[in-house]
């Protein structure tokens, strides 16, 4: 099996401030669509990214925020274990950033050779 990386994107909403009731039930859905991916043996890992950061650029110039310049962020991400892509974008798409209106881009994980 290969591995891909699902990267959780979305808008930037610096305004919007969940309650506590719906943050844990969106923590909830995304625990299910996660367990689900692990119930069927192809789980390899995942996290969220914090919205704090730093971004290095050439010069050596350092901006604030890992957004300093788009409207999108990358929220977290998810390793799976999959046949082929096909199979990724299948597992991807149970994820609940889609029900928001946010993406995930899969990616075939290259292993590096020592």
């Amino acid at each position: 099996m290969t591995e891909f990386m699902m990267i959780f994107r979305n808008e930037y909403e610096p305004s919007v401030k969940p309650t506590p009731e719906q943050m844990q039930a969106s923590i909830k859905q995304w625990q299910d669509w996660i367990g689900g991916i692990a119930a069927q043996g192809k789980f390899a890992g995942t996290n969220r990214l914090s919205s704090e950061g730093k971004t290095l650029m050439p010069n050596h110039l350092i901006a604030d925020g890992p957004y300093a310049e788009v409207k999108e962020i990358i929220g977290g991400y998810l390793i799976v274990k999959a046949n082929d892509i096909n199979e990724a974008m299948s597992l991807a798409s149970g994820c609940p950033i889609l029900e928001i209106g946010g993406n995930v881009e899969v990616r075939t994980i290259i292993p590096m050779n020592p």
